[in-house]
């Protein structure tokens, strides 16, 4: 206890801390949002971190800090912290700092993607094979429901999803992507097919307004993953489904620079949390393993 309220005693620590209970980040980002040395935030984190008020996680060569919850004590006083780091008065230029960082995150994914729209599966299938999985996905999409996709890429998945239901609406953040997407559904001769232009963080769909998201291979680029997840039971019906299918936890740096990932997959735990965060029950995943080369998948299914 002694310890944990020492490392909590400085200015600085309080505002590391505050913007960590908003997200994960790497040493650079952090320097960034606070202005400060590396070698100053390094000193911080290493202190936060001994204490048990936070948890460093390994992405390959990048190291992405966040707030623990193995510290009993810290457990119990987090709520009212919490409260009170939002008097602090660097707080809104933190929370400005930390909106630029998480924005500079959305902005390289869109501008890779609208530079390699028409080689991106391609260039997916090359670089980060993974096994079959499509029709395990599939099996799992409720039947003439309204459906949307979020991050359609090029549209592969649209034109399936489109014979499961009258209803399918496709997002996607990348001009150049929608253009793709739209090309292969004229080209197949699908209709009603909706797309549009739009974040993961902000679809542009009403609260309540489908009944099954399928998320296929997108949560691995997003900024903020906890964020997408809430975002998406907004616009679920209530006893609506969310079908996830992405990277399960893999070491294959090159993706980050190639493909623009973000995060290097994901823990079946780390997912399970943040469905949990964002209040959906009901969670069943699935681990997929790829042959020889192949990056494993993880389905996840769960409902608002």
């Amino acid at each position: 206890m002694l310890k944990l309220l020492k490392s909590l005693a400085d200015p600085s620590r309080l505002r590391l801390t505050a913007v960590l209970l908003r997200g994960e980040f790497t040493v650079q980002e952090l320097t960034r949002i606070f202005n400060m040395g590396q070698s100053r935030i390094s000193r911080h984190l290493k202190i936060l971190t001994e204490a048990g008020v936070l948890t460093v996680k390994c992405q390959g060569t990048w190291s992405y800090y966040r707030v623990g919850a193995g510290n009993d004590f810290f457990n119990a006083i987090r709520p009212a912290l919490e409260h009170e780091l939002e008097s602090l008065s660097e707080r809104a230029e933190d929370l400005a700092a930390l909106a630029m960082v998480l924005e500079e995150r959305r902005r390289r994914s869109q501008e890779f993607f609208d530079r390699h729209a028409r080689q991106w599966d391609d260039l997916a299938r090359t670089l980060l094979p993974v096994p079959e999985y499509r029709m395990q996905l599939l099996k799992q999409v409720p039947i003439n429901s309204a459906i949307l996709e979020i991050g359609i890429g090029t549209g592969g998945l649209l034109t399936e999803l489109a014979a499961w239901s009258s209803k399918v609406i496709g997002v996607d953040h990348s001009p150049a992507m929608l253009e793709e997407a739209r090309r292969r559904l004229e080209n197949g001769g699908v209709r009603d097919v909706e797309l549009r232009l739009g974040e993961m963080t902000h679809l542009p769909l009403s609260d309540s307004s489908v009944e099954c998201v399928v998320a296929n291979m997108v949560l691995h680029h997003a900024a903020d993953p906890a964020t997408v997840l809430a975002e998406i039971r907004r616009v679920l019906v209530s006893g609506g489904f969310l079908l996830l299918a992405d990277l399960a936890r893999h070491e294959r740096e090159a993706a980050r620079e190639q493909l623009a990932d973000q995060w290097l997959g994901f823990e079946q735990t780390e997912l399970e949390s943040w469905l949990a965060a964002a209040g959906f029950a009901d969670v069943l995943c699935e681990r997929i393993e790829g042959k020889a080369g192949q990056a494993a998948v993880l389905i996840v299914k769960s409902r608002k």
